[in-house]
């Protein structure tokens, strides 16, 4: 019977194995058609970087990034800009605007306690430290764990403390990016998993890294390379954290400048980075995002020194000579009246813009504005590179303790307050501040008035007064007995 079967089964056996291995054959070149990530890295660096065709702009380096910005700290001046204002995946660098709120709305001393659902809510095998439903930990302890360790249930945790939700958190995220100027983010998370609605862009991820870099306390932590946390009653376990980003000196992609970083990845977003690196003046943030590996070093590592090879910084009041204010005797004290002859405005000390090292400052051109000025300001000046924004400075009464007093607003007596100067007025000693054009259309009121009146009583002294002494005259000449020096002698 077998050797039967064997007859009548190993043909179609065999028909069956030279099928298989027919149809592999067939389909093993479809999927080597497939692009490589060698492939996918040439297609980004040949997308446009629109920086480039800025006139007299230093042309910046292609990169494997589909989207990338590098940004100045210190003014916001964009120096290379590839599809940064197309939304993207962020993945963990979302992290960077949860802790900015943390370090806006809480102190680093409060307790930050673990839901089930901070624990629990976020994907298995996703980045974590570990923490246990009801362990509870500082918010600085926090605030290292999602910085260096990327835990995913202390974002959560954190978003829960601040705003009791994930999703009022979301609210308050989206809320503070619009703020900061992001026009094209929607955040729908603390921690960046993923959400197809959960989207940024390179340029407004810059943005909030800029606010992230002027916290000294976010820069400390998120600039530390290995932190401990040790057990307390409220957390049992010690252990050690290394941070992620291999920027660090040292570390296999090390960039000698860098100050902080924070890394990102899931399989839609790609590799996503964000780093900051201070050199010769400059503050220099750097975003990429939708990288493979290596590529979000190598091109991070390209942009800085991008940035630090061609462009240079310059404090406005020191290079200013458009704007002369020391020289102009209208805006300077008289020194026979207050002993000394200073200005009474000046250009801020803080303002700075940046340009490419090839261009001077003399090339600049500007704009006064007296809208959208702060409440220190007079008004404020803004500097261009052609039709690029290059940096602004405010113009500021010289004495920075001077008291100022709005001519003509109404202070009600509930909004007086003796330590603020602004809402209680001002004192003999505080020297008041008023629109000089107003001043000086008032002071033309008043002498116009006042010349009127005069000339009124000049001719009513004139003309009428004299008027009625000559009539008087008359009369009296009329009534007067005629004189004679002989009336006294009788003849």
């Amino acid at each position: 019977m077998f050797p039967i079967l064997k007859k009548k089964l190993l043909p179609s056996f065999l028909a069956f194995i030279i099928f298989i291995i027919s149809f592999v054959h067939v389909a093993v070149p479809v999927y080597a058609d497939q692009p490589t990530q060698a492939d996918i890295t040439a297609a980004r660096m040949a997308l446009p970087v629109s920086t480039n065709e800025i006139p007299g702009w230093p042309k910046g380096p292609d990169t494997g990034s589909e989207s990338a910005c590098l940004m100045d700290a210190d003014t916001g001046v964009i120096l290379y800009g590839k599809n940064m204002d197309t939304q993207r995946y962020p993945a963990s660098t979302t992290k960077i605007m949860t802790c900015l709120l943390a370090a806006e709305n809480c102190s680093m001393d409060e307790m930050v306690t673990f839901s089930k659902d901070a624990v629990f809510g976020i994907d298995r095998g996703s980045s974590n430290v570990g923490m246990d439903v009801g362990q509870q930990i500082t918010m600085e302890e926090a605030l290292y764990c999602i910085m260096l360790a990327s835990a995913n249930e202390v974002a959560a945790a954190v978003a829960e403390h601040i705003s009791g939700s994930i999703s009022d958190f979301a609210d308050l995220m989206n809320k503070r990016a619009k703020e900061l100027g992001c026009t094209n983010t929607n955040f729908k998370n603390p921690h960046g998993l993923p959400d197809e609605e959960h989207l940024t862009t390179a340029h407004d991820l810059a943005l909030i890294a800029q606010a992230f870099n002027n916290n000294e306390t976010l820069r400390r932590i998120a600039g530390t390379r290995v932190y401990d946390v040790v057990a307390t009653s409220t957390q049992p376990d010690s252990f050690t954290m290394v941070n992620h980003n291999k920027m660090y000196p040292g570390n296999s992609h090390s960039y000698d400048y860098t100050t902080w970083g924070k890394t990102g990845y899931t399989n839609v977003a790609r590799e996503t980075l964000v780093t900051c690196a201070e050199k010769d003046g400059l503050n220099l943030i750097c975003v990429v995002m939708k990288a493979e590996p290596p590529n979000q070093y190598t091109d991070t590592y390209n942009l800085f020194e991008y940035g630090f090879q061609n462009f240079v910084h310059y404090n406005i009041a020191e290079n200013e000579t458009r704007y002369n204010m020391e020289s102009s005797d209208f805006f300077n004290t008289d020194s026979n009246v207050f002993g000394n002859t200073r200005s009474l405005v000046t250009l801020s000390t803080d303002g700075c813009v940046v340009i490419p090292k090839t261009a001077s400052f003399e090339d600049l051109t500007s704009e006064v504005s007296y809208d959208d000025i702060d409440e220190n300001s007079l008004a404020k000046i803004t500097y261009y590179f052609g039709d690029v924004y290059v940096g602004e400075t405010s113009v500021l009464l010289a004495d920075s303790g001077v008291k100022k007093y709005v001519f003509g607003e109404t202070v009600s007596e509930d909004s007086i307050d003796d330590n603020n100067p602004v809402k209680s007025g001002f004192n003999r000693d505080d020297v008041v501040f008023l629109d000089i054009h107003r001043i000086l259309i008032i002071a033309g009121i008043v002498v116009g008035v006042i010349f009127v009146v005069l000339m009124l009583i000049l001719f009513i002294k004139n003309y009428l007064f004299s008027a009625r002494r000559r009539r008087r005259r008359k009369l009296h000449k009329r009534s007067r007995r005629y004189f004679s020096e002989f009336d006294n002698f009788d003849f």
